[in-house]
């Protein structure tokens, strides 16, 4: 028996492999993580497309309650976890496939685009990205500065930054493009480093590989009068630019 985490890719039910597909429909019992993206269709629409009733996994679910579930059925089971863009792109579901082989359940992962190869529609060269950070919702007692110090890094070595900006599905919050400016340039007016600036070029990235995907380049302070959107989000700070990127960005 198998636990199979098989990515989605970024935007509906036809973005999944062939080979995903097949073991979709061989699976026992079908989970779809829905905690770290969203796609484009419901789940009803992955249902009526996989034949296969779904069950949605929270992380309370995936990260604490695996071993009564999703682990559980693993052991004399086809379970497949359904994951938005790449199975191994986010540290939580790393975490679950290692708890799957300490507990000696036989895994297989089926890779898919992620927004890490994805951000190459930007025209900025993906070998180029440095460390890539979150950007949390604002707290009114607290504001994490982890954001800022990754572009400061970042921008030292010449290298472009992928803030992935949080949302909670659940509860249908989604951090802005927009929301995210402000907290980084609020950052800023505190710590006066001119790391990100109004006048910090940026590209606010919207439902990326999605037909309706919007993609804006400029400063910091013209993309904060866009309106970009439906969810999910991000937003990149470009490093040093080659020409070629340089010539992309100016379109």
């Amino acid at each position: 028996m198998t636990l199979y985490f098989i990515g989605l890719g970024l935007n509906n039910e036809n973005d999944i492999s062939v080979k995903g597909l097949e073991l979709v429909k061989k699976a026992d019992f079908v989970y779809l993580e829905n905690y770290t993206s969203i796609l484009s269709c419901t789940k009803e629409q992955l249902e009526l497309f996989y034949g296969k009733k779904i069950i949605l996994a929270n992380r309370v679910l995936v990260e604490q309650n695996a071993e009564q579930t999703i682990l559980k059925q693993a052991k004399t089971n086809n379970v497949a976890l359904l994951i938005i863009g790449d199975p191994l792109c986010a540290t939580t579901h790393v975490d679950l496939w290692q708890r799957a082989k300490k507990l000696g359940i036989k895994t297989e992962i089926v890779h898919n685009a992620s927004i890490v190869s994805a951000i190459g529609v930007t025209g900025l060269q993906v070998y180029k990205f440095g460390r890539i950070t979150s950007v949390p919702f604002a707290q009114e007692d607290y504001m994490p500065e982890t954001p800022y110090d990754v572009i400061k890094d970042n921008q030292k070595i010449g290298l472009h930054t992928l803030l992935l900006l949080d949302l909670d599905p659940e509860k249908n919050r989604f951090l802005t493009i927009n929301d995210a400016i402000n907290i980084l340039l609020k950052i800023e007016l505190k710590r006066n480093e001119k790391v990100f600036t109004p006048a910090s070029l940026c590209i606010g990235c919207a439902r990326i590989s999605s037909k309706d995907q919007k993609i804006v380049k400029g400063k910091a302070k013209d993309l904060l009068k866009e309106d970009f959107g439906k969810p999910p989000y991000c937003l990149i700070i470009p490093g040093k630019m080659h020409f070629v990127e340089e010539e992309l960005f100016n379109e």
